[in-house]
């Protein structure tokens, strides 16, 4: 029997790293562990920006202090947990894709717009001198893209993603300081 998300074809070795954990922090790469184990609960074949979004939300301090307070982060996680039993299951059997990235076969296991959020997280974190990305970076990069599942659970709760990413911004350059690695890292 085939697992409902199998391990990393031989697609590109980037995804597979990132798959593994190479590149992300701890606190990232269990976030990506967490998104994988709830795409298996959903019944869904691949791990996509929703599933990122809510185990950020579900376990990165940094990432809920971007939000407008409890009220905010209480309305989407109910967006989020519904998406198994509610409006989430017209995803299901579906690839997430904008069509902005080459799509996936399902043994890649990541929806092609998931796979282009970790990789732009770990840019983002090189961007700033870190060799890891960190859950607010993948919380920059999954909001990039208006075709995201991520970006539509926000709209439902009434969060604007374009101004939402640039509260991240705006947040990440205020904090740059407290970034700041050893230097020129890449992931």
């Amino acid at each position: 029997m085939q697992p409902p998300i199998p391990r990393q074809s031989g697609r590109e070795q980037d995804i597979r790293r990132l798959d593994d954990g190479a590149g992300l922090s701890a606190e990232l790469a269990a976030v990506v562990a967490g998104a994988r184990r709830r795409a298996v609960r959903d019944g869904d074949r691949q791990i996509d920006t929703a599933h990122l979004l809510h185990t950020l939300l579900e376990s990165d301090p940094e990432v809920r202090a971007v939000f407008d307070g409890g009220r905010q982060i209480a309305r989407l996680l109910g967006y989020l947990v519904q998406r198994s039993i509610g409006y989430g299951l017209r995803w299901q059997s579906t690839v997430e894709d904008s069509g902005a990235h080459p799509v996936l076969t399902e043994a890649d296991g990541f929806s092609p717009l998931a796979a282009a959020a970790l990789e732009y997280a770990c840019e983002r974190a090189a961007r700033r001198g870190d060799d890891q990305a960190r859950g607010i970076d993948l919380l920059a990069a999954i909001v990039v893209d208006p075709q995201a599942r991520a970006v539509e659970v926000l709209a439902r709760a009434g969060i604007d993603a374009r101004d939402f990413s640039a509260r991240i911004e705006n947040r990440a350059e205020g904090r740059l300081d407290e970034y700041a690695g050893d230097g020129g890292g890449t992931c």
